[in-house]
């Protein structure tokens, strides 16, 4: 019985001992408050927010892998590397869009109507001068029976704030979920939620709770989660043009060992269009135009059963687990065109876009306080920040190595010290805009075949562009969001 003692008292001791996690660089406990309670919050992996899936990156030949029907001579194979990632699993659909478009009326109109006028799809892209399609203007977005139709009429500008709106919307419902805030379907104006002001503590809000609970100095007692808590979620954003086409090809399930057994022309294997398997043999595996005037097929056994888009979860998904990836819509990317993008570009993470950005502070280094929208006010980032910097020298990058004589002088000059126009060489000549090329940095890609397009379009290596304020009734979009950690994580779970 002493003995039984004796070993519960050691346990006891060794609880006590070991209660605090100690660190490996100093020997001081976290989570202690003895030491200022330094904290380290339990975490396991990223959480998947709504509607993404997990994709594994790797390495993938992207670009060209048919003929160049169409001589572009604008995507040529080359090798690269895309980190793991998230995605959506589906296209945006009608129902999302006006799900935001709600959310828009309630914070915005009566102060800021015109915030709410902008993110209106743009309904006439349906008309033709010689085709009745009227009905598509007066239903398509907003009558049930196209609900779980994918968007369009957007422009690249809209889809870009719909994802920093997504991104607030779905971190403000888990600190609800974790019950610090409560529902507050009040917000109007300036007062509503933002990730970014509440990680600069310049949002309150409707608190359910002060904080998660902290004993640091000069402490109340509590204080707001922050990055390192790994409670909120990173930004939603368009995927780049090498995440899209990567996840298209879903080559994660052609691969054996390390390697592709099958080098893929669509998202599914083989060169046809159709599904092979015997219980489903002869069915469209996308919604695609498949030759002059036929948009379904014949009546009693239409094609592809979609004479313009089709629901979102429509066909097959490709191997991540992604819909439509082929057909149905194209989709915007976060790039900007360049013919020659794929020789210029890094083979990590390529990606053309970058402009580099600061918080805006006020002359005493202090941050600024939200715009009239309630978001934070970001500048491009100065000379002086740049200042012995190797890997960048200015905040504008759309146009870095592009060819363009221009910009080359303007580079130089910026790196003497000269002052540009704006700090960036935004306006000058690019290919000509205007004249003999519709190329400048305004102008976006966009991957995938559509329901209007010809099958070569949905081999997702080809690329198209549009000015980035246009919209079509053929172009949707989907979000993507970055996945931090380790590259496989826990996937759905």
């Amino acid at each position: 019985m002493l003995l039984r003692f004796l070993s519960l008292i050691a346990f006891i001791a060794v609880v006590v001992s070991c209660s605090y996690e100690k660190s490996s660089v100093t020997g001081w406990s976290y989570n202690d408050k003895k030491n200022g309670d330094f904290q380290k919050m339990p975490y396991v992996e990223q959480e998947t927010g709504p509607n993404l899936v997990l994709v594994e990156g790797g390495t993938f030949t992207m670009g060209r892998v048919i003929d160049d029907v169409m001589s572009d001579w604008n995507s040529i194979p080359r090798r690269v590397t895309v980190s793991s990632y998230y995605m959506d699993e589906t296209e945006i659909s009608n129902f999302h869009w006006l799900e935001y478009l709600y959310w828009m009326k309630r914070i915005y109109y009566y102060d800021y109507p015109d915030v709410y006028y902008r993110a209106l799809p743009d309904t006439l892209v349906w008309r033709r001068r010689l085709a009745y399609n009227e009905p598509y203007v007066d239903y398509y977005l907003r009558h049930p029976s196209y609900r779980d139709y994918p968007v369009v009429g957007v422009s690249w500008k809209q889809a870009t704030d719909f994802c920093s709106w997504r991104t607030d919307r779905v971190n403000e419902q888990i600190l609800v979920r974790e019950g610090l805030y409560n529902h507050n379907p009040n917000q109007v104006s300036d007062d509503n939620f933002n990730t970014e002001a509440y990680l600069y503590g310049l949002y309150e809000g409707d608190k359910r709770k002060d904080g998660i609970p902290w004993d640091g100095p000069n402490s109340p007692g509590y204080r707001d989660v922050k990055m390192e808590d790994g409670i909120l979620l990173p930004k939603y954003r368009l995927p780049t043009e090498a995440e899209w086409e990567y996840a298209a090809y879903g080559l994660v399930g052609n691969t054996l060992g390390e390697n592709i057994v099958e080098r893929r022309m669509w998202p599914w294997n083989g060169h046809a269009v159709r599904n092979p398997e015997p219980k489903y043999m002869g069915e469209m595996l996308a919604n695609f135009k498949r030759g002059r005037g036929d948009n379904m097929g014949v009546a009693g056994k239409l094609n592809d059963n979609g004479d313009i888009t089709t629901p979102v979860y429509k066909y097959w998904p490709n191997d991540y687990g992604l819909y439509n990836m082929a057909g149905n819509v194209s989709e915007w990317v976060l790039d900007v065109y360049r013919p020659l993008t794929f020789e210029d570009a890094q083979d990590f993470r390529p990606y053309r876009g970058n402009v580099f950005k600061k918080v805006l502070k006020d002359e005493d280094g202090i941050v600024a306080d939200r715009d009239s929208l309630g978001r934070m006010q970001y500048v491009p980032i100065e000379q002086k920040d740049a200042l012995n910097r190797r890997n960048y020298r200015r905040a504008y990058n759309i146009n870095y190595r592009d060819g363009d004589y221009e910009t080359q002088i303007n580079e130089a000059a910026w790196e003497e010290g000269y002052e540009i126009q704006g700090g960036n060489p935004e306006s000058f000549g690019m290919y000509e805009f205007g004249a003999t090329s519709l190329v400048n940095d305004k102008a976006r890609v966009y991957k995938g075949g559509s329901w209007a397009d010809r099958a070569y379009w949905m081999s997702p290596g080809t690329r198209r562009f549009l000015d980035e304020n246009a919209s079509t009734d053929f172009i949707g979009f989907r979000c993507a969001m970055d996945r931090l950690g380790s590259p496989q994580g826990l996937g759905k779970k």
